[in-house]
């Protein structure tokens, strides 16, 4: 029996390469040689300051990158979204790897779409390009005309399953074999992290499998204004084939380019954050490959939220429920600086073993997350409390669970599209807000788990402090501060007077008995709090903006 071609196995497929030394010796010979080679160059020009030696060296780069094929393309997408990590001179030609790279062969591209679909493209499509108006990593796309409408035809490379089949189990065998040597901390298992990646690859070249991916995204954001998904075209997409309707639009890849066409780039900012932290937090089903030549911009839309398009659905994910609210808990920790219930945290998500002295991380994450999301969260910097962690990760026994790698890709790579978009971009400005407010308006079981735990301390008795940080956090940090007090204020009181506000209500009225006496100085303290947040005048504001936004 024939084995799918979609399916990754590391140890079939390492005894596939291995039978044929012929074609694994001569690979990793050459890789190996390639980068080194590459990492000579950058030792002895990557600090000079002439503007030639930078422009061929970003050039060669890019060549190195192209020529080792998809699996070091992909790579190189994750490195071209981080203005922070690599020299602009570098990114501009990096960035080339999203949607630029060279084509292959016309006729060849034309042969395919005749084996997959039954018929010749000229007979299938009314107008049909002899040349592609993108090419990326695993395929090129064609704007195909048909019944007066564009749509958007992504025609596979050839031999791609033979490619990236081969260059995962050499990865995977470099991966193994030097990290012992290699200035890094991720665990015990770089085998498994690239595990990960395999198995998306694998996913991603299978066409129908993107095809039901864009589908299943398309239905979870059916009821979002801002967020556009392609229509599949079905009777245009098969394994090696996939068609959707195309998309007028702008990618997010520069800013100049945006406000050439009277785009607000904080406005796509914002969207594309929110979208990502919904996938993550709300549907448990993300977008793992969020580079800016997957992304456009669109026309319409506000000043506060921009209207976006998501493309190319091969590389998706899954986040499990228990994994979801762990994170969810941790964020609350940390705004808390919580320390060890944080350290319990990355224990239960398995960044700590389970025979870990947590006690002994709390001072040490202290030090890296302390102080940095208090009052000014919207100053919080991603990659400062980034490189401090990974110094942690060095020094501590933390790990990074195999499950984790293409949510810590897509997270890394929406950062660093929203930092190309705008250098000063703090993403905790926008995600911490999101979090308090689903916590003041989320009524699932869970949720309310969580929030009784920041209203309540163990004793029963109401923490005015975190309570008062959390409203802040939302309503001071906000840019948009009103227009989410009368979502919140609803929330709460059909919470407060439904069934399952009765754990509320219960711990409300124990928190008012101390040492055997009634006691209202805390409950007074929160009925102030909640009189100066949802007074009058700030709900009449709230209704004129939510008023004027719909306008």
């Amino acid at each position: 029996m024939k084995r799918s071609y979609s399916k990754y196995s590391a140890k079939d497929d390492l005894l596939w390469l291995i039978l044929r030394p012929w074609i694994f010796i001569p690979r990793v010979l050459y890789i190996l040689l390639t980068f080194i080679f590459l990492f000579l160059r950058i030792l002895f020009q990557g600090n000079s300051k002439n503007k030639n030696i930078q422009k061929n060296l970003s050039k060669y780069l890019f060549d190195v990158i192209t020529d080792l094929g998809p699996c070091f393309i992909k790579l190189g997408q994750a490195l071209s979204t981080r203005p922070d990590l690599v020299r602009q001179d570098w990114l501009t030609e990096l960035t080339n790897l999203q949607d630029n790279l060279p084509a292959f062969d016309h006729k060849i591209a034309l042969k395919i779409i005749e084996e997959e679909l039954g018929s010749p493209a000229n007979e299938l499509f009314e107008e049909f390009p002899d040349r592609p108006i993108a090419s990326a990593s695993l395929g090129q796309v064609y704007k195909a005309k048909i019944n007066n409408s564009y749509l958007a035809v992504k025609v596979q490379r050839p031999n791609l399953y033979f490619l990236i089949r081969r260059d995962v189990v050499i990865l995977r065998f470099l991966g193994t074999f030097l990290s012992p040597i290699l200035p890094l901390n991720i665990g015990v298992g770089i085998g498994e992290i690239i595990d990960e990646f395999g198995k998306a690859l694998f996913n991603e070249i299978d066409y129908q499998k993107e095809a039901e991916n864009a589908l299943k995204f398309a239905n979870l954001f059916k009821e979002n204004p801002n967020i556009f998904i392609p229509k599949l075209e079905k009777q245009f997409s098969s394994k090696r084939i996939i068609t959707t309707s195309w998309i007028d639009g702008v990618k997010l890849r520069d800013r100049a380019l945006l406000e050439e066409n009277n785009l607000i780039p904080a406005s796509f900012i914002k969207t594309c954050v929110i979208s990502g932290l919904q996938q993550l937090f709300e549907f448990g089903y993300f977008h793992a490959d969020p580079h800016p030549g997957n992304m456009f911009a669109l026309k319409g839309g506000n000043s506060d939220c921009g209207n976006l398009a998501y493309v190319d659905f091969g590389m998706m994910d899954t986040i499990t429920n228990s994994d979801r609210l762990t994170l969810i808990k941790a964020i609350v920790h940390i705004i808390n600086e919580e320390y060890y219930l944080l350290a319990e945290d990355f224990q239960k998500l398995g960044f700590l073993t389970e025979e870990q002295d947590l006690q002994k991380l709390v001072e040490p994450l202290k030090e890296v997350l302390g102080g940095s999301l208090g009052a000014e969260v919207g100053n919080f910097n991603l990659k400062n409390v980034t490189d401090k962690f990974s110094k942690l990760m060095y020094s501590y026994p933390f790990r990074v669970p195999s499950r984790f790698a293409l949510i810590i890709r897509a997270v890394v790579s929406q950062e660093g599209l929203a930092l190309r978009l705008d250098p000063e971009f703090k993403i905790l400005k926008i995600a911490y807000p999101y979090i308090a407010k689903k916590l003041l308006t989320d009524n699932s079981e869970e949720i309310l788990e969580i929030l009784l735990e920041v209203v309540f301390d163990k004793k029963g008795q109401i923490q005015i402090e975190k309570v008062e940080s959390l409203l802040n956090i939302l309503f001071k940090d906000s840019d948009n501060i009103n227009s989410d007090l009368i979502p919140v204020a609803n929330a709460g009181l059909k919470l407060f007077v439904s069934k399952k506000g009765s754990e509320v209500r219960k711990n409300l009225l124990l928190s008012l008995i101390k040492d055997d006496k009634l006691e209202f100085t805390d409950a007074k303290k929160l009925l102030a709090l909640i009189r100066d947040t949802f007074s009058p005048m700030n709900i009449a504001k709230s209704a004129v903006q939510n008023i004027i936004s719909t306008v």
